[in-house]
């Protein structure tokens, strides 16, 4: 069974030349590097500055999406001119969505999730341990580590094609992006969320690379943690948005 426990192993000291100023630290309490009169990279701070330029990222997207989420509500309710009656109708058709196969991708979506969590603790289980690896003779046996990164990366492309069909599914009904101002929000609404989610797979993918290229431990912990907690907030969204279209549908 898969554990997301690292192990050390006990090697053969070997001769390091230089004074060891190629270990980075990595403060475990926050504190910054200031004091040290080494130029080692401060990984604590570099996470902390990816943290925040990640909310500040995101908070563009969570406008949108409050936009849009209001256009959807208030459109519901307008009616519009109709030419043929010179009167006001109501053009708002109950939109009759494929539920099987979008459960089916919510599912797919909450479960990468949870493997993206399983990537980003055991990416900080590596980094703390990062100070002591590095001395001489000691080592992380992660060679055996489980792939929650290329797991995540196939779960997350199966919700997008899963969306594909979805959209596909709408098409064969006759509801077109054009079709009716209900099916429009919905192409508009998951087509964007489906966007934002293909720019995390990009990111998870660059976090694989970091792993096969064997980055120091800290590098790679910042770029896992930071695409995880995009990760987690695309599934929020989707939940958001999914039932925003069952409910106000």
């Amino acid at each position: 069974m898969a554990t997301l426990t690292p192990t050390l192993t006990v090697k053969q000291p070997k001769s390091r030349h230089g004074g060891g100023g190629d270990i980075p630290h990595y403060p475990g309490g926050g504190g910054g590097g200031g004091g040290r009169g080494d130029e080692s990279p401060d990984y604590g701070e570099r996470l902390r500055r990816c943290r925040l330029g990640l909310a500040v990222g995101i908070a563009p997207i969570v406008m949108l999406f409050v936009a849009f989420s209001s256009a959807y509500l208030v459109r519901q309710g307008l009616a519009s001119w109709d030419l043929r009656t010179n009167s006001y109708i109501n053009d708002w058709a109950p939109l009759r969505m494929p539920m099987l196969l979008l459960v089916i991708n919510t599912c797919l979506l909450l479960l990468s999730s949870l493997t993206m969590e399983f990537a980003r603790r055991y990416a900080a289980r590596l980094a703390a341990i990062a100070p002591i690896t590095a001395m001489p003779g000691i080592a992380a046996d992660d060679e055996s580590s489980f792939p929650w990164l290329g797991i995540t990366v196939a779960l997350g492309l199966g919700f997008l094609a899963g969306q594909v069909l979805a959209w596909r599914q709408m098409e064969a009904r006759g509801l077109f992006l054009s079709s009716n101002p209900s099916s429009s929000f919905f192409y508009l609404l998951t087509g964007m969320h489906a966007l934002h989610l293909l720019g995390g797979v990009i990111a998870l993918s660059y976090a694989v690379v970091t792993v096969w290229l064997k980055r120091p431990p800290e590098a790679r912990h910042i770029v896992v943690d930071v695409t995880a907690w995009y990760w987690h907030f695309m599934a929020l969204l989707w939940l958001y948005i999914f039932a925003l279209l069952i409910v106000a549908h």
